[in-house]
């Protein structure tokens, strides 16, 4: 059984790990059944048909709700549907439930970056996966780099954490077309070159560095793109403060969450893609720009050079190493279209399939200890 109830309604983070793996271990032949959201429902029985769905109650759709309820009904739905383990693909998982459970933890950075995080959510996820670390019977992680973080600052044990590299999904993430391009243009109302983030506003994201960098890079040149900050509003107060500091002949777009049709083009039209994060559990707005033949820029902070390899640029995450990364690649078209080339060839080597197989080796191992 897998508990999907921590999959937020834009889709983003766990929403598109849990949305990709999920068919995908379908595919492979896997016995589900899928705890949902209400509201959720419908969305999944378009994407799992014939799995059995069984939905927490209407309430759980807040999160203090679900957190409560899984921990008390959640156990009661494993025991009647007869599973063999629960896979709990956020951090959190009930604490008496009768089988042996497999718990995902994204990333480590509420540990090695608690200053990117509230208190709140840092003392909360520091909490959990350490009770996870504990009393799963195995967790995964999505990159060696967060395993390996995980085992240095919150005792992990080595050999209960399976790392199972996120994928990207080639028809929806590709070189777009040429309808693909004009349709985000058309959404964005922008004609003219520009530079692509994708990811949630948050200080984590390292957003107004890249603002500041920009800025020092394209301010006094002919023709200057764009900088198109697309995702979520998270909590980064910094963002209007850099985002004040831009002048006035420049152009910021913040759009907020894009819908997934628009991505590939967003992506693949951009001039490049920058996302110097201070640090990752995966980095999966890397891949999906790299899978688009975007050329990438970003740092080598925790598990991005695990995913970039060499098929991508990186800099340092200060505004003044940004700017000077971005000058020389957006002076450099063959760089540009090199790193593009490699990044789509690298990018071939992530499919969710080989996720689904990691997961089904976790919980064969979990079953079976």
């Amino acid at each position: 059984m897998v508990d999907a109830t921590a999959v937020p309604p834009d889709r983003g983070g766990v929403g598109r790990y849990v949305d990709e793996l999920l068919p995908a271990l379908l595919a492979e032949g896997a016995d589900l059944a899928v705890v949902v959201q209400a509201h959720d429902l419908s969305h999944y029985r378009a994407l799992l048909p014939g799995v059995d769905l069984l939905a927490a109650p209407a309430a759980a759709a807040r999160p203090a709700v679900r957190f409560a309820w899984e921990q008390t009904g959640l156990p009661a739905l494993v025991r009647r549907s007869g599973a063999d383990v629960l896979h709990s693909p956020h951090y959190t998982m009930p604490l008496a439930v009768g089988v042996p459970v497999v718990t995902t933890l994204h990333d480590a950075t509420f540990f090695t970056h608690p200053d990117v995080h509230l208190t709140v959510k840092r003392t909360f996820f520091r909490t959990w996966t350490r009770v996870s670390l504990r009393r799963a019977r195995r967790c995964v992680t999505p990159s060696a780099a967060t395993r390996d973080e995980l085992v240095r600052v919150a005792g992990a044990r080595a050999d209960r954490i399976d790392v199972a590299h996120l994928g990207v999904d080639p028809r929806r993430f590709h070189v777009p077309t040429d309808a693909e391009r004009a349709a985000v243009r058309e959404h964005l109302g922008l004609s003219g070159r520009y530079v692509a983030f994708l990811g949630t506003l948050e200080p984590r994201k390292n957003a107004a560095a890249l603002v500041r960098g920009w800025v020092r890079a394209v301010a006094g040149t002919d023709d200057p793109p764009a900088l198109v900050l697309a995702g979520g509003r998270g909590w980064d107060d910094e963002i209007e403060h850099a985002a004040a500091e831009v002048p006035a002949e420049l152009t910021l777009l913040r759009p907020g969450y894009l819908p997934l049709d628009l991505l590939s083009g967003l992506l693949g039209d951009a001039e490049l893609v920058a996302y110097p994060s201070s640090g990752e559990g995966f980095g999966l707005p890397v891949l999906e720009a790299m899978a688009c033949g975007a050329p990438v820029l970003t740092t080598r902070r925790l598990s991005l050079p695990e995913v970039g390899g060499d098929a991508v640029a990186y800099t340092e995450p200060d505004h003044a190493a940004i700017a000077t990364a971005l000058r020389e690649l957006l002076g450099s078209p063959g760089r540009r279209a090199e790193l593009g080339a490699a990044a789509r060839k690298r990018a071939a080597q992530f499919d969710w399939r080989a996720c689904a197989q990691a997961h089904l080796r976790s919980y064969a191992s979990a079953a079976g200890s």
